[in-house]
């Protein structure tokens, strides 16, 4: 099967448009010191039904189709994309380890988690939301859905926004960043059920669960719950061993002649492993990332730079964009449910991380800082709209509401953290009688310098930091 001429050329003007859209919005963003994702998002919004839609209907319709050659061609590269940026998030995942703040994390991770979680399923239970439900949706999923929403936060971008601070090796960070993979992790393993379930209620099974053929939703959630913590498990018990080990053989030929192109074997083949265990390849795809990221050889580092690069240049920014395509204000979005749901989710998961800092003892302005800058929820907020709009588990109106959360939400993050660090501030001032914390930008390495200069090197870093291109 191949495309005829017209419809490459169709393909090509349709990827360019996307591309152009996507990097300039980017560019911009990061000039102005905003996460870029938000630039290519609304780089692809300028293209969808909302901008270019209104004004030219017709051309906007031809040249980003829904359907036909150019749609599928289209849709393809809006999934590698997410593969690519699930697997590159999977990395980060792998490679953020903490073993100081022991108490703040624990006390954090359980209240920042468990409480949003908790009071998103409440709100969705108890609140009229039936008209947010997908064709495959039902009361149950699409409260997980909600709850998701609100408990999730981004490592991604909130590394990114520390990073160009200058506070990424600070003790603040490294708190902020342990919490937020342990919430990922467990989140990923509850969509990956949500989605399950979804399948099961609407017949589209594929994989092993559509070889058992059981037709029973307490089975089905049974299924959908043990099997991706077994897989997880497994892989990250195995999985690292496993990668070193093909990727020193002198039999692979893969690795020898491309490290890029065997990364992007194990990447496929989890996700396919995954089809075939009849959950979504994009748990596939995260546990690939993690399982990868401990590779530290030079060959390991240049071929996950390259990877990274292309990624990033290339599917991850047509992904962002076709998400802005997606998003259409003007017919499916509804400002007051946004309104009410923007400030439930932000309060509930500012407060949940503020008590739980709190508890451990922080100080109050400490405990604002963490729950603020855990309020970021970009890539993982864009992927859970994506995916649960994809499986048909939530309308439009939903999905425009998830994606402008996560947009808003780690402007936010990103413009508190860059006011604190500015003024010259500690991010994290001890409590009232208790010792100053170690907050150097690397405390491993530093022996005298205080909490105030930590902080003016901090801002230092800011005013001449790199531009924000964190997802």
């Amino acid at each position: 099967m191949s495309l005829e001429t017209a419809e490459v050329a169709h393909v090509l003007l349709a990827l360019i448009a996307l591309l152009v859209a996507a990097h300039l919005g980017g560019y911009l963003f990061a000039r102005m010191r905003q996460p870029q994702v938000i630039g290519e998002i609304l780089g692809g919004l300028m293209l969808g039904p909302t901008v270019l839609g209104e004004i030219a209907p017709d051309a906007q319709r031809w040249l980003l189709p829904t359907d036909g050659a150019t749609g599928h061609v289209l849709g393809a590269f809006y999934q590698i994309g997410l593969l690519l940026l699930v697997y590159l998030t999977g990395t980060e995942l792998r490679a953020s380890r903490q073993e100081k703040g022991q108490r703040a994390i624990g006390f954090i991770t359980v209240s920042g988690l468990v409480l949003p979680f908790g009071f998103g399923l409440a709100i969705a239970s108890v609140a009229d939301t039936e008209d947010l439900i997908g064709p495959n949706g039902s009361p149950t999923t699409l409260a997980l859905v909600f709850g998701m929403a609100v408990a999730v936060t981004s490592v991604p971008v909130i590394s990114r926004i520390m990073m160009d601070l200058g506070i990424l090796q600070s003790l603040f960070a490294r708190i902020v960043l342990a919490v937020a993979v342990i919430e990922d992790i467990l989140l990923y393993v509850i969509l990956a059920v949500v989605l399950g379930v979804a399948q099961a209620n609407a017949d589209e099974t594929y994989g092993l669960w559509a070889w058992l053929d059981v037709d029973s939703l307490p089975v089905a959630i049974g299924y959908f719950s043990v099997v991706p913590l077994v897989f997880l498990g497994l892989l990250l018990w195995l999985g690292p061993r496993s990668f070193s080990g093909l990727t020193a053989s002198r039999a692979n030929v893969v690795e020898q002649r491309s490290p890029l192109a065997f990364r992007l074997v194990v990447v496929f083949l989890l996700c396919a492993a995954c089809t075939g265990l009849g959950i979504d390849p994009i748990f596939g795809a995260l546990v690939a990332g993690m399982c990868t990221a401990g590779d530290t050889g030079k060959r390991a580092k240049e071929s996950q730079e390259t990877l990274r690069h292309v990624s990033m240049g290339l599917f991850v920014p047509i992904y962002f964009a076709i998400v802005g395509v997606k998003l259409d204000l003007i017919r499916n979005f509804d400002p007051l449910f946004f309104l009410w749901f923007f400030v439930l989710a932000c309060l509930v998961k500012t407060f949940s991380v503020w008590l739980g800092a709190r508890a451990a003892g922080e100080s109050h302005p400490a405990a604002m800082n963490l729950a603020v800058a855990m309020n970021a929820r970009g890539g993982p907020g864009i992927v859970l709209a994506s995916v649960a709009f994809g499986a048909h588990i939530i309308n439009e109106s939903f999905f425009t509401s998830l994606v402008l959360l996560s947009i808003i939400s780690s402007q936010i993050a990103g413009a508190w953290l860059g006011r604190v660090v500015a003024q010259g501030k500690p991010l994290m001032p001890p409590a009232a009688g208790a010792p100053a914390p170690d907050s150097a930008p690397d405390s491993d390495s530093s022996t005298s310098t205080s909490t105030s200069t930590s902080t003016s090197e901090d801002a230092a870093s800011a005013r001449a930091g790199t531009r924000n291109t964190g997802r």
